[in-house]
């Protein structure tokens, strides 16, 4: 069996390949979010808040699909900067955004959609699409099967 060489590797290999694509996403997301306060990976995590107010930490975690040590960490440094607070639920505490937090969604919103006319742009938004989807339809897969 001949070993493959590594020009082969990096063209046919998803983990490098995806990492590839998401350091370019970073890229993006970055310049996307340049003027707001916050790193894009946040963004996504206030803005689950505003939609689903007053949710358990357990919640937030499957809605984003990130382990609890992770949202400890994004909870932590929001609560820090007054952006999320918890609140005492009985034997549960409540994950909401604060004022300060609420006022962030706007920009927020503004710095996604720059981040989708950017890839729809240099992708061509079919093509960003279909990526979308794909994507989004491996990783169910991938997430279903390493349960």
């Amino acid at each position: 069996m001949q070993t493959p060489n590594s020009d082969y590797l990096l063209s046919n290999c998803l983990y490098f390949t995806v990492s590839r694509f998401a350091r370019q996403m970073e890229k993006l997301a970055g310049e996307a979010f340049a003027q707001i306060d916050i790193p894009p990976s946040y963004a996504y995590l206030i803005i689950t808040l505003n939609d689903h107010p007053a949710i358990t930490q357990k919640e937030l975690c499957e809605r984003l699909t990130i382990a609890p040590s992770t949202s400890t960490r994004f909870i932590d440094k929001l609560v820090k900067r007054n952006l999320v607070e918890r609140k005492p639920d009985g034997k549960q505490v409540l994950i909401s955004l604060t004022e300060e937090g609420k006022s962030l969604c706007k920009d927020i919103y503004e710095g996604l959609n720059k981040i989708y006319l950017l890839h729809s742009e240099l992708l061509e938004k079919d093509h960003s699409q279909q990526l979308i989807l794909l994507l989004h339809e491996a990783s169910e897969i991938m997430e279903k099967g390493n349960k």
